[in-house]
């Protein structure tokens, strides 16, 4: 049961829970009580872990009334909630999203939206039955970045779309912390191309206003898990120090005798069932493909993206760190490193010379400013003109991309993606 009891609804402000009170919770949490605290309000907390919700009350001015996760349909009634915000273990998304949608909610759920065809199967059905929404936050829509990308090739910069290259990489900072939580287990997280890739796999059929339609795939777990001691990292060079962090401490350390969860655990450990190297080949509905790597072990992070079109070619550098320092390689990524480097645009047209794209500043708050414009959209009722608020059917055509690429790898062949759901959603 609840340990605070809040006093009714406050006119004119939308009331939000959050279920899943890990780090990721506090970005929202932040938002609801501090930016958009005039038109919303934060009336209770989820988990399976008590410990990690009285750490966030006591990081709030007035706490707020805590349920076991199991609860959640009696939070959501006796509370009176308009919207839950899901940021949970991504296996447990269908089940929180589909109980708001049934209780008369709406729901805000953090990327992926699910794991697997049957859940993503049931998030529809229910967005379809009961006439509630569910938006997905995929931040990196909302980065000024990305938003010009978006308007040069909707607005046929470069012609009709032929081909997209897109690599992503995480250095052995960021990258490493997916191998000590619980992302390294396939059943939690759907793996990266799940968790991770579904914001790089969104991107593009946003930016391309498109659908997967066919999906291969090829990777492997190669640098970390036991099979990785044969390279001769050292352990301690990837250790996490959760008590260097007071809030990861009280998070994570001090509530793990409640349900054992470890937030630090060994990448070089037995029990890792995701991959690290990963390669992804794309057809999309318009006709227009991508090759995709994602590689999780890097010196440096960043991305480089190129598309080809019929009257040239769009280059994009992202350089989110240099290098990985020694007193940094054990610690997790927050937001931008000291490194972040330069941001390069450039359109190189048919016969004439190319030319650089003016970019707004480098914003180094999360993920360059995204985050905060992001819930200034979902919380505050910010206009959206580029329409970057995803709907389910975003977050379906995202994950499917994901699906289809885990089931190539399981197969060895390509994957369709109208296999993977009985219901259309790449009309």
């Amino acid at each position: 049961m609840d340990k605070h009891r809040s006093d009714g609804r406050t006119p004119g402000r939308r009331r939000f829970a959050v279920v899943g009170t890990g780090s990721r919770a506090e970005m929202f949490i932040r938002a609801v009580t501090g930016d958009h605290a005039g038109t919303s309000e934060l009336v209770a907390l989820a988990d399976v872990n008590q410990s990690r919700m009285d750490a966030h009350n006591g990081w709030l001015t007035t706490p707020v009334p805590t349920y076991q996760a199991a609860d959640l349909a009696a939070m959501l009634a006796r509370e009176r909630v308009d919207e839950l915000i899901v940021t949970s273990v991504d296996s447990t998304h269908a089940g929180h999203i589909v109980t708001a949608l049934e209780a008369g909610c709406d729901v805000i759920t953090e990327k992926p939206m699910t794991v697997d065809a049957p859940s993503c199967e049931r998030i529809l059905d229910a967005v379809e039955r009961t006439g509630h929404r569910v938006r997905v936050a995929f931040n990196y829509r909302f980065n000024p970045v990305h938003e010009v990308v978006r308007t040069l090739l909707a607005g046929g910069e470069i012609g009709e779309i032929g081909s997209v290259h897109f690599e992503w990489l995480l250095d052995v900072r960021h990258g490493a912390d997916y191998f000590r939580r619980w992302h390294r287990d396939k059943a939690n997280s759907g793996g990266l191309l799940v968790h991770k890739s579904g914001h790089h796999f969104d991107l593009v059929n946003w930016w391309l206003g498109a659908a997967p339609a066919e999906v291969y795939a090829s990777g492997r777990l190669f640098f970390y898990g036991e099979q990785g001691r044969r390279h001769g990292h050292p352990d301690e060079r990837f250790a996490l120090d959760l008590a260097a962090d007071p809030k990861l401490r009280a998070l994570y350390l001090d509530a793990a005798a409640e349900d054992g969860y470890r937030r630090d655990q060994n990448v070089f450990a037995p029990g890792i069932t995701i991959e690290d190297d990963l390669a992804v080949l794309v057809r999309y509905d318009t006709g227009a493909t991508m090759s995709y790597h994602l590689t999780a072990y890097a010196p440096w992070e960043g991305y480089r993206l190129m598309v080809n079109g019929s009257r040239g070619r769009l280059e994009l550098e992202v350089i989110e760190s240099d290098h990985v320092s020694p007193a940094a390689a054990g610690m997790v990524k927050q937001g931008a490193s000291p490194e972040a480097g330069s941001v390069t645009l450039t359109v190189r047209p048919f016969w004439s010379s190319p030319y650089a794209v003016e970019l707004p500043p480098v914003d180094r708050a999360g993920h360059g400013g995204a985050d905060k414009r992001m819930t200034a959209v979902l919380l505050g009722g910010e206009t959206d003109p580029m329409h970057r608020s995803a709907t389910a059917r975003d977050g379906a055509l995202a994950l499917l991309t994901g699906l289809a690429a885990n089931e190539s790898l399981r197969t060895g062949g390509p994957v369709r993606v109208t296999e993977l759901l009985t219901r259309k959603v790449t009309d």
